[in-house]
């Protein structure tokens, strides 16, 4: 699969429609909401009422996820999702009905019952929105699918707000009609992709509906806390919230105060942050593998807070320039830094958000998915709704500039990502672990996609060349694997706390702990049990000659008690590569006589647990790795 490309889901009807249809929907919210804010200059308010607007307009559109977001996540775990995407897009169509006729009679209480309805058509949608994915795609898939839907999301949003926004500056006494048309028009388009959609089953179907929404809100909530990664990166998504509401609300004012412009000039800041994102959510597949790879979280978290501190530093205060367009901006000393700023804290955002979604996809159970992303709803807007209290707080009492916040983002940043780090060292394992693998290595898998089961208990049996190899496995099986190791490996400095964070079970042959050795396979089997990938490295040691040894009995043991598919895996090129018994210890220590080395992980389809035995997986084994050792 060294070719796939993470486009290739936009030709493919399991994923396109859907595609369109969320992509749609965001830029017609879009265009919906912006073009509001055109009728209102249109008809010549004040400025007042603008302002009571502006502040009104946010809480009418997420009040309903407060509301209704439990509701919705039933809904979607009960109904045929596809069946529900349909609902909520006609749904939509009747909603944009009510706004043109708020356009056509220019009444703004109509066009506000609209825009609360269009928050409940989103709370509605939302829990579907990401909990379809693990339907349609596979494992493997997920990272990229949420890469392309968080880019058509970030787009979709700057274009809707650019669209809308256009409406009645070129209609002009046109654009009340120019807006229900457009909106409407939206709204089909969006209907007629929802039934284009395959079939989706439900996650549910028995489910019992809970109509009390304090309740069951609740109930969502602990439900989503259930594992302590998801809960976090459910934490995480939320502070992702947090941080895009700060920044883009007060990108108006930093590019009137600081940037010395208007509105154009706000609106490439924020095109800078959405490109930014949409890059940093595409090339998450390419830096993960293919994999759920939840490394790149620290990544992008510290990456977010370093432009942050940049933007900081880049103009601290106001400048004499005023009235600029983007061409004048740019011709201002600073301004390369400040795009370079926007675009890298929008791209490290995008590296942050896009594992913490295929996480939580990759972690939850199917049955309580979507309620769980109902949660995930109602945590989002909570955040939502502090980052703009705390943008009045540091602005009407604190008399905080634009620049300061930015600052004090970044360091928040910097504490909360930390925080969940701590409470989930997973996250920087991982990280730890992508590092190493990545700059050490050139990896290309053969087979693990169509071979490594999507999910259910399975055991992975893998030739043993170096001490990287249950890092190299992990960085190329989209699952989380539990690794069984001998403890003197797993006992490494450093390495240690990779290999206890992940879970790794280390064990002993009978002579050196006999205790060890048993719980080791008590281990095994309850990981098994629990549906569990499990590798093991049936050599019980390091090759010391680059042959791959006899495969030790443990193997019969494991499957005599639970009798699961096995897996054949080959390592191909380490022998030569670094840190396996080639070298000695002092030459394990200096720089790999093949830095960067390609080496390659090669899966065969996996055998019954119950037809099969030690010598038949070594012979397997072998022929799968041939001479390349």
């Amino acid at each position: 699969m060294a070719g796939h490309n993470q486009f290739a889901l936009l030709g493919q009807r399991r994923f396109l429609p859907f595609f369109v249809v969320q992509a749609v929907g965001a830029f017609n919210d879009n265009v919906y909401r912006q073009a509001i804010i055109g009728l209102l200059f249109f008809l010549g308010v004040s400025t007042r009422e603008r302002s009571i607007y502006a502040m009104l307009a946010p809480a009418i559109f997420i009040l309903p996820y407060f509301l209704f977001s439990a509701l919705a996540g039933q809904f979607a775990e009960k109904l045929e999702k596809q069946r529900l995407i349909v609902i909520t897009t006609t749904m939509e169509i009747v909603i944009m009905s009510l706004a043109a006729l708020g356009f056509l009679t220019q009444s703004m209480p109509v066009l506000l019952v609209a825009l609360f309805c269009t928050g409940l058509q989103s709370t509605l949608f939302g829990p579907v929105k990401y909990s379809v994915l693990p339907s349609i795609l596979k494992p493997e898939e997920l990272t990229g699918g949420n890469g392309l839907v968080e880019m058509g999301t970030s787009l979709s949003i700057l274009g809707g707000m650019i669209a809308g926004g256009m409406i009645f500056t070129l209609a002009g006494s046109h654009g009340p009609v120019v807006a229900s048309v457009a909106v409407i028009a939206l709204a089909v388009a969006g209907n007629i992709a929802a039934r284009l959609i395959p079939k989706v089953d439900a996650g549910a179907p028995g489910l019992k509906i809970n109509w009390h929404p304090l309740s069951e809100s609740l109930a969502v909530l602990r439900m989503a806390r259930k594992q302590k990664a998801v809960r976090n990166a459910v934490l995480g998504v939320s502070w992702f919230w947090f941080v895009g509401t700060v920044l883009t609300s007060q990108l108006p004012a930093y590019a009137e105060i600081n940037l010395g412009g208007g509105s154009t000039l706000y609106i490439f800041a924020l095109a800078l942050f959405s490109v930014g994102t949409g890059t940093g959510s595409l090339l998450c597949e390419k830096l993960s593998a293919r994999t759920v790879e939840i490394g790149l979280v620290p990544l992008g978290a510290f990456g977010m807070s370093a432009f942050l501190f940049d933007l900081y530093f880049a103009r601290t205060g106001t400048v004499a320039a005023s009235g600029l367009d983007v061409a004048g901006f740019l011709r201002q000393p600073g301004s390369v830094r400040i795009v370079i700023d926007l675009l890298g804290i929008g791209l490290f955002t995008g590296l942050f958000v896009v594992p913490l979604f295929a996480l939580i996809q990759s972690r939850t159970p199917k049955s309580e998915m979507s309620r769980v992303f109902a949660a995930l709803n109602i945590q989002n807007s909570g955040f939502i709704v502090l980052a703009a209290m705390a943008g009045l707080l540091t602005q009407s009492v604190l008399d905080w500039s634009v620049p300061q916040l930015f600052l004090a983002l970044a360091i928040a940043n910097v504490l909360v990502a930390g925080y969940i780090f701590s409470i989930v060292p997973e996250f920087l394992m991982r990280f730890l672990s992508w590092v190493m693998v990545r700059a050490l290595y050139r990896l290309r898998r053969t087979g693990i996609e169509e071979h490594v089961p999507d999910e259910g208990a399975a055991l992975i049996v893998c030739n043993h060349v170096s001490y990287m190899d249950a890092l190299i496995l992990a960085a190329v099986i989209p699952r989380p694997v539990r690794f069984v190791m001998y403890y003197r490996i797993f006992n490494i400095p450093v390495m240690r706390w990779i290999f206890r964070t992940a879970k790794a079970i280390p064990i002993a042959s009978p002579k050196e702990d006999a205790e060890l050795m048993q719980r080791a396979f008590d281990a095994i089997d309850a990981a098994l049990a629990e549906g569990e990938l499990v590798c093991i490295f049936p050599e019980g040691a390091l090759t010391r000659d680059g042959d791959i040894a006899r495969f030790r009995s443990g193997v019969e043991k494991i499957l005599a008690r639970r009798p699961v598919p096995v897996v054949p895996l080959a390592l191909k090129g380490m022998w030569s590569s670094m840190w396996s018994r080639r070298d000695t210890r002092l030459g394990r220590m200096r720089v790999p006589r093949r830095f960067r080395a390609h080496i390659e992980v090669v899966a065969a389809p996996a055998v019954d647990g119950t037809a099969t035995d030690a010598a038949a997986l070594e012979a397997r084994v072998r022929a799968l790795r041939g001479d390349d050792a």
